[in-house]
């Protein structure tokens, strides 16, 4: 039997998954690698790293599945977004680590941009805000903080790329510079309606066009792998950003389904069908995928701290060992005691938009607990879906009753319940947690013929149903301490980035 390899490359691992014919994971391998600070706000990666830790969860899993004699029908691949990184050419060298979707370094350039009256602009094509959240501002660092990197690009020596992209250079050994309409649609360049990047986008932000990659749809056969030590080669059929993957790989492929991811961060993803749905309250329109040449958009919400906040407290405050003690801690009490805490260690995404917003932590007292800590920081992951859920009925004028979830952060039972409580919805929970690579494997999957949409809507399990079972008045009072909270943390202070 034929499977599919998916390679996830998240931004704190890499991973590679085996699915066979039936979609279950049957072979998995994950490295992680470090997350570098440089200066408050920074946030990198080295991008030698990332391929090496990818190529070796690559290997591992291939070397398994070869020693069963499984035919390797195709490769999906799907990765950390707007995450930004250029190389030479020539020698496929960095010229810079990778600067990740969390940094903050171009905070005051955007600002200045909106100052200027470009974001309207940039909205209107791109479906995305003046934010340092997106690759054309970190391009444009690069390119102008790097000795000699300018000047290299304007010769047509460098390439850019998010990370599916320098992945697919090195598996291929620089014959395939491509990336797919998903990720091309998150570098503030990438003109959504027409499909093409844009050329008044490029002027405004500098970028020399030659750094481009080709862009792609999310599904068809694209190339073959060409590394001496991956034999035999591999067709390359699907590519998506994570969490466009993660909203395919639930089956939201009705308009109206909405899927979120608790990751790193936490993403929220509402398919929005054939035409893009333009926010009234700053979330993002985003192209969801592109199939067959049809192209399905999406509105989307971001949460910039999710996990990231359980393993502060775990690493940081050392409050626990393992993430999922996070779990039991905070069942140990019956409520937060007061406390209430703003996750914003590199500013608050949707609805706010805030870079220079403050993480804090209010209503301490002397009674206060490691637990009531913890209860707190479940509550913010689930209260800034909240917003995000609220905003986003606004904007697509529906009801949203049930929520597909996903994410290494939702084995927690807590807070998925936590969640369903404080947005007084539904949520399924699928047998397959790992909605992100299997996204990645169904498209390259379809490409490669080894499934339809309709074989795949057959294989799709839920592991369980969480339903609210908290009085909306508690609910609303936790809801307004939050708001409170959130007012006093946002515009803390511009000498954070």
């Amino acid at each position: 039997m034929a499977s599919i390899l998916a390679l996830d490359q998240g931004t704190t691992s890499s991973r590679c998954i085996e699915f066979n014919h039936l979609v279950q994971s049957i072979s998995q391998a994950q490295l992680p690698f470090e997350q570098l600070y440089p200066h408050p706000g920074w946030v990198e990666h080295d991008p030698l790293t990332i391929w090496d830790t990818q190529y070796k969860t690559l290997q591992t899993v291939l070397s398994q599945a070869l020693s069963k004699n499984t035919d390797i029908a195709a490769l999906g691949i799907t990765n950390q977004r707007e995450t930004t990184l250029i190389w030479d050419r020539a020698t496929s060298q960095p010229v810079y680590n990778a600067i990740v979707w969390q940094d903050r370094r171009t905070a005051d350039y955007c600002k200045q941009l909106i100052s200027q009256g470009y974001e309207a602009l940039v909205t209107e094509k791109t479906g995305l805000l003046l934010d340092p959240y997106f690759s054309a501002t970190k391009i444009g660092w690069i390119l102008n903080h790097i000795d000699g990197v300018r000047q290299k690009a304007e010769q047509g020596q460098l390439a850019f790329g998010t990370i599916d992209t320098w992945l697919i250079w090195n598996l291929t050994q620089g014959k395939l510079h491509i990336t797919d309409v998903t990720n091309a649609s998150r570098t503030l360049l990438f003109n959504i309606d027409s499909l093409q990047w844009d050329t008044d986008l490029l002027e405004l932000f500098n970028i020399p066009v030659s750094l481009l990659p080709e862009v792609k749809s999310s599904s068809e056969h694209y190339g073959v792998t060409n590394h001496p030590a991956l034999e035999p080669d591999i067709p390359i059929c699907g590519i998506a950003g994570d969490q466009q993957a993660a909203l395919f790989g639930q089956q939201c492929w009705t308009p109206g389904m909405t899927k979120c991811t608790y990751g790193t961060g936490s993403f929220l993803v509402m398919n929005s069908g054939n035409t893009r749905t333009v926010s009234k309250h700053r979330l993002l329109s985003t192209i969801a995928w592109q199939i067959d040449n049809t192209t399905t958009y999406a509105l989307e919400g971001s949460v910039f701290t999710s996990g990231a906040l359980i393993q502060w407290l775990r690493d940081g405050l050392n409050l626990f060992k393992d993430a999922s003690d996070s779990e039991a801690l905070a069942n140990s009490v019956d409520d937060n005691g007061g406390v209430v805490i703003v996750p914003a260690l590199t500013g608050l995404g949707a609805p706010y938009w805030d870079p220079n917003a403050c993480g804090a932590i209010f209503g301490l007292s002397r009674g206060t607990t490691s637990a009531h800590l913890c209860r707190a920081a479940l509550e913010s992951i689930c209260l800034q879906v909240d917003d995000i859920l609220s905003t986003m009925r606004q904007d697509a004028d529906i009801s949203i009753n049930e929520l597909r979830i996903d994410g290494g952060a939702v084995s927690n039972n807590l807070l998925v319940q936590l969640q369903a409580d404080i947005s007084s919805l539904t949520i399924s929970r699928p047998t397959v947690l790992e909605s992100t690579a299997l996204g990645a494997a169904y498209l390259a999957g379809l490409a490669s013929g080894i499934w339809t949409q309709q074989q795949l809507s057959e294989l799709w399990l839920e592991n369980r149903r969480f339903y609210c079972q908290q009085p909306s008045e508690q609910m609303n009072h936790l809801k307004s301490t939050w708001h409170k909270a959130v007012n006093r943390s946002l515009n803390w202070s511009d000498d954070q980035i």
